[in-house]
């Protein structure tokens, strides 16, 4: 779409296939930037991007900023006041309990009533239920709507972030830092390479364990009922939650060393599927 309208997209990328250097980052932002589209936690490394400097630094060279929370609303704090960033996309899939089919998107007050939503639906237009052939935004956020909603979607959605917000952020990210760092201790202690941030303050919710056989531990794992996932250059993400316990932690490493010392990952070497 933007190659459509005549812009340039700029990529910058990875050094090292985990992290993004913010001081790259932002050298790529100047006054020609329109757009900045980051994500707010890498899915693959868990890398937590500092999203107030990037907004702070395109403000001030007259960009917008785009970040992609969806891997960090419900699992660290977020907060779109403090950073006055001018979109922000999410789901409620993965860290709000929510269910597949149900996505969000905030959009600043700031700008909010000055664009005009390239992809949009008669939900968005300030008569919607006159059907017109020619599209007259409303105000407000039922400007950035679609089409129809998918009703048994958002109430599938409602009950997990009601959880999360009784059980408070901060302390779902404290706990979530214990986790991933008693992760990290076990994974050192077996000599699994781990890929994600090893500072707390840099990560998101899951650690990444880059075991031989990955793709088939993680299958051997899945059919005993441990529920982690596969990713290719970052191996098995594990992915504990404010409801997960301790010996929980100890029992998935246990079981991919398990599966390592036994061969049982054998039996999944001619299997494949597009997500695990």
């Amino acid at each position: 779409m933007a190659r459509r309208l005549c812009a340039r997209v700029v990529v910058v990328k990875s050094d090292d296939g985990l992290t993004i250097d913010l001081d790259k980052l932002l050298a790529a932002i100047d006054e020609r930037t329109r757009l900045v589209a980051v994500s707010h936690v890498l899915f693959r490394s868990a890398f937590l991007m500092d999203a107030d400097a990037i907004c702070e630094h395109a403000h001030n060279v007259g960009a917008l900023v785009c970040l992609d929370s969806f891997h960090a609303v419900g699992i660290v704090p977020v907060d779109v006041k403090r950073s006055k960033v001018d979109f922000l996309t999410g789901g409620v899939l993965k860290w709000l309990c929510g269910g597949p089919g149900a996505c969000f998107l905030y959009v600043s007050p700031a700008v909010r009533d000055q664009l005009k939503p390239a992809l949009t639906g008669w939900q968005a237009h300030s008569r919607p239920f006159a059907f017109e052939d020619t599209m007259e935004y409303t105000t407000g956020a039922f400007r950035w709507l679609n089409g129809t909603p998918v009703i048994p979607a958002l109430y599938a959605a409602a009950e997990g972030p009601r959880l999360l917000r009784r059980a408070g952020i901060g302390l779902i990210r404290a706990r979530s830092t214990a986790l991933t760092s008693r992760l990290i201790e076990l994974a050192d202690e077996h000599g699994f390479p781990v890929n994600a941030p090893r500072e707390p303050e840099r990560r998101g919710g899951t650690v990444a364990l880059d075991v031989p056989h990955g793709y088939e531990v993680t299958q051997d794992l899945l059919s005993h009922d441990v529920l982690v996932d596969y990713r290719v250059g970052a191996g098995i993400r594990i992915a504990p939650h404010f409801f997960t316990l301790d010996e929980e932690i100890e029992a998935v490493v246990s079981e991919i060393v398990k599966s390592l010392e036994s061969g049982s990952w054998q039996r999944f070497t001619e299997r494949t599927t597009v997500v695990t």
